[in-house]
């Protein structure tokens, strides 16, 4: 299949004064998940790094002001989507649960023939549209080869989890461990302006709650957590930003169709 060319590879949208959303807008929507870079002080942070299928990183330090300063990558759980580039960077933050995961990463494929028929039925049961051939629909630079996309592996340099604290000098916030789609997926709570990197616990699309490692009680309990906190402005694995009143919807939502 001819596939056109999408230069830049990497969307960029900058949400505040201190963070920038990127992402990759040739990936099927279920596997296109959210990368933020957030600016500190004294080191900068990057929340996952997509299914990098092209560099993530030079695109990363393009934006910014002081590339030398240290950088983050806080990697909130191991599902493909969520670690593609996480071997370009040198510290690497993770739950131990995820841990094997990072440093040992599943085999995968821009090609989806390989994707069983029952997690084409989860995905389209969620809400989402038919896997395309590939998970791409265009390629990132002239000659590049579908078939060399591959994992690599990302040994963790530091384990986090619950109530630790991930610190950018001028900022800092709380891991919370946030299990259901995944064991050992971590979000971060930044309490001074209510905001919430949710991952994949919480997003305004489709939730993904029914697959292989997924428990849905512990992501009952996950969304009730969620509820209780005191939430001005959501940043997900998916999706656009949203606020408290989305926010709530989105986990009564998922409460009452599993208590159904």
């Amino acid at each position: 299949m001819t596939y056109p060319i999408a230069s830049p590879w990497y969307g960029t949208q900058q949400i505040d004064n201190r963070i920038w959303c990127l992402t990759e807008p040739h990936v099927h929507p279920i596997f296109s998940a959210n990368i933020f870079l957030v600016l500190g002080s004294d080191a900068d942070m990057v929340v996952d790094s997509g299914m990098g299928v092209a560099p993530l990183l030079p695109v990363v330090d393009s934006l910014r002001p002081d590339p030398d300063k240290p950088l983050i990558l806080f990697t909130t759980h191991c599902h493909v989507d969520h670690i593609g580039a996480a071997h370009e960077f040198d510290t690497r933050l993770v739950h131990p649960l995820e841990a094997d995961d990072l440093a040992s990463p599943t085999p995968y494929s821009l090609n989806t023939a390989g994707i069983s028929d029952a997690f084409r039925k989860l995905f389209l049961d969620a809400g989402y549209a038919p896997l395309w051939p590939d998970l791409i629909d265009a390629l990132p630079y002239a000659g590049y080869d579908l078939a060399a996309y591959t994992l690599k592996p990302a040994p963790a340099t530091r384990m986090v989890e619950e109530g630790a604290i991930v610190d950018l000098g001028d900022w800092q916030a709380e891991v919370l461990h946030l299990p259901g789609h995944s064991p050992g997926q971590v979000g971060l709570w930044h309490a001074d302006s209510g905001t919430l990197f949710g991952a994949d616990a919480i997003y305004d699309g489709p939730l993904i709650y029914d697959g292989p490692g997924m428990d849905v009680a512990a992501y009952a309990a996950t969304l009730r957590r969620i509820k209780a906190l005191p939430v001005q402005r959501v940043l997900g694995g998916h999706d656009p930003v949203f606020g408290r009143a989305r926010c709530h919807q989105i986990v009564d939502h998922y409460l009452a169709l599993w208590q159904a």
